[in-house]
């Protein structure tokens, strides 16, 4: 009679050893998402953070037109009495450029402001709705002061205007109007959150 090879039977899995495996891995896979949901939390934060700062920056720069339009009332209204012959720091007014005027060439504008604008003067406007303070600058555009035609001015070319009653014949046109200098303006705003911002435009009157 044949007998049956004898077979040793492996013993089962006790399920008991394996419910702690599957608690370390359900941990693991908790903490991996906790910091999932931190890290997307910390990037839409980040970009509210930055979009609101891009607006606040944007608002400061729309506010320099108020400055820039206050200068320009003021140019307008001592055009003509020889008060832009020379300097005038309480109107932040200087009739001369000098070495470190233009801050597009120092590429640091806090710097030139603080160091070059304000020792000689500017003009600070009400503080807005909004919150943004402006301050603003004027140089004429010569190299000394005195009169324009002395002072070596950038300025407009002469306008000619024609005759009366003339047909625009040869020497028919004259220059009735001389040139003028430019003025170069310079704006700065502050706002919140310390939002700083530099304007910077040129006029002729």
């Amino acid at each position: 009679m044949l007998k049956q090879p004898y077979s040793k039977s492996k013993p089962k899995p006790n399920p008991k050893h394996q419910e702690g495996i599957v608690l370390v891995i359900a941990l693991i896979m908790l903490v991996a998402m906790t910091l999932g949901g931190l890290a997307m939390m910390r990037s839409v934060t980040t970009s509210t953070t930055i979009a609101g700062n891009l607006a606040f920056q944007q608002s400061t720069t729309n506010s320099a037109d108020i400055g820039i339009e206050a200068a320009i009332i003021w140019l307008e209204n001592n055009s003509s009495n020889g008060t832009l012959n020379s300097d005038n720091p309480a109107k932040g007014y200087t009739a001369s450029k000098t070495v470190g005027d233009d801050p597009a060439s120092a590429q640091d504008w806090p710097t030139v402001w603080s160091t070059v604008f304000v020792p000689r003067g500017v003009v600070t406007n009400p503080t807005d709705a909004i919150g943004n303070t402006t301050q603003y600058a004027i140089q004429r555009l010569c190299n000394t002061v005195g009169e324009q035609s002395d002072a070596g001015c950038a300025a407009s070319p002469a306008v000619k205007k024609s005759s009366p009653g003339s047909s625009k014949g040869a020497g028919a046109e004259n220059p009735n109007v001389p040139p003028r200098p430019y003025y170069r303006i310079t704006v700065r705003v502050a706002g919140p959150r310390n939002t700083v911002s530099f304007v910077q435009t040129t006029v002729s009157l």
